[in-house]
Formats: C-alpha cells, sequence, structure tokens
C-alpha cells in the first residue's frame, strides 16, 4: 500500500458548486502542464485539490469530456497571450513576433499538451473536437495576420488561409521535434521565418 493510500484524507470543506468546478479545473490544468494529459485521472485531481476520488467523479463525471476541456482552456490561453501580443503590431513585425513567441523553447509544457491531445484524439472524440476547435483558432490569428499584410502590401500572397495553414503545420511539426531536443531552438525560428518570408513574398 503506498503511503499517499495510508494517510487519511481530510475531509474536504463544503464549497459551492462554482467554486468546486474552478477547483477541480485548476488541478487538472496543474497536473496536465506538469505531467502531461495523460496523467489527468480522478485520483490524481483528487489528491492535487484535497478531496476524494467521488467528488471529482461527481462534478466531472466523464474523464474524456474533462481533459478536452483541460486541452482547451491551457491552448487557448496561450492564443489569447499570442494575440494580444501582435495586436496593433505591423503585419511583418506581427508574424515575426508570432514565430519567435511560439519557437522560443519556453513553451514545451504547452507544446506537450498539444502533442498528447494529437493522440488521444485518434481514439476519442471529445480530445478530437478540442484539437480541431484549437487549430481553427490558431488558423484564424494567422489568417487575419497574413491577410492584412496582403491589403497593405507587405506580402503577396494568394491563398491567405492556405499560407496559414501551412505556417501553422511547420510550428507544430518544429515545436513537437524540440520535445525530443532536435535542432536548436533559435535554429527553428531563423528556419520558419525565411520559410515565411519565401510563402508570402516578403522582399
Amino acid at each position: 500500500m503506498s503511503s499517499e493510500a495510508a494517510l487519511p484524507r481530510r475531509r474536504a470543506p463544503r464549497r459551492a458548486p462554482a467554486e468546486r468546478r474552478a477547483e477541480i479545473a485548476a488541478a487538472a490544468r496543474a497536473i496536465a502542464l506538469a505531467d502531461g494529459l495523460h496523467a489527468v485521472t480522478l485520483r490524481a485531481i483528487a489528491a492535487r485539490a484535497s478531496v476524494t476520488p467521488a467528488l471529482v467523479a461527481h462534478y466531472a463525471p466523464a474523464m474524456e469530456e474533462l481533459v478536452a476541456t483541460t486541452f482547451a482552456g491551457i491552448v487557448g490561453d496561450e492564443l489569447a497571450e499570442v494575440a494580444q501580443l501582435v495586436a496593433g503590431e505591423a503585419p511583418r513585425d506581427a508574424l515575426r513576433a508570432l514565430i519567435e513567441t511560439l519557437l522560443s523553447g519556453t513553451r514545451d509544457d504547452v507544446t506537450a499538451v498539444w502533442v498528447e491531445a494529437w493522440a488521444l484524439g485518434r481514439r476519442s472524440d471529445p480530445p478530437a473536437a478540442a484539437v480541431r476547435e484549437q487549430m481553427d483558432a490558431w488558423a484564424r490569428l494567422l489568417r487575419e495576420v497574413i491577410e492584412e499584410g496582403a491589403a497593405d502590401g507587405s506580402f503577396r500572397v494568394e491563398d491567405p488561409s492556405a499560407a496559414a495553414w501551412q505556417l501553422l503545420g511547420m510550428i507544430d511539426g518544429l515545436n513537437a521535434q524540440a520535445l525530443v531536443r532536435w535542432g536548436g531552438a533559435a535554429e527553428r525560428a531563423e528556419l520558419l521565418l525565411r520559410a515565411a518570408e519565401a510563402m508570402l513574398g516578403v522582399r
């Protein structure tokens, strides 16, 4: 028997349902970022939040849904952060800031969450749907930057949507490579910037 199982669990204080759901969501998020989406389980959340597994199950009866929601919250927050970073910037500056931020090597925890969500989505509909929704949102941000650049002459590109999907695929691929420490962060960012300039007709 583990030491964790041997210790008596203190009774969780009564809280409003909304507060309890937020507590469980925060515990799931912390576990996902520290140990991965696969580690988001009833027992792990209960231990993190100092409640019983039964209480977690009461507020999150479908773990696949909780995993999907946890993924969406993590990557959605990153998207909001990056969107705020590039807001108001000239298109070329916005694209450079976006690429350098995402390929800085400081977001491996979020990248790992993405990679796991792709894998989980092969066999589970809730994560798959969440991944598709978040990929669409990221592609939309990239497309908006590219469209603005095409409108003001910064970029020469016929299909901003296709260019956005290509860039998103390269960003995802290079970040996945970073998880196994293949290549360096600076080299990846410069490689993608050169590819983006060629794709978008930047002089």
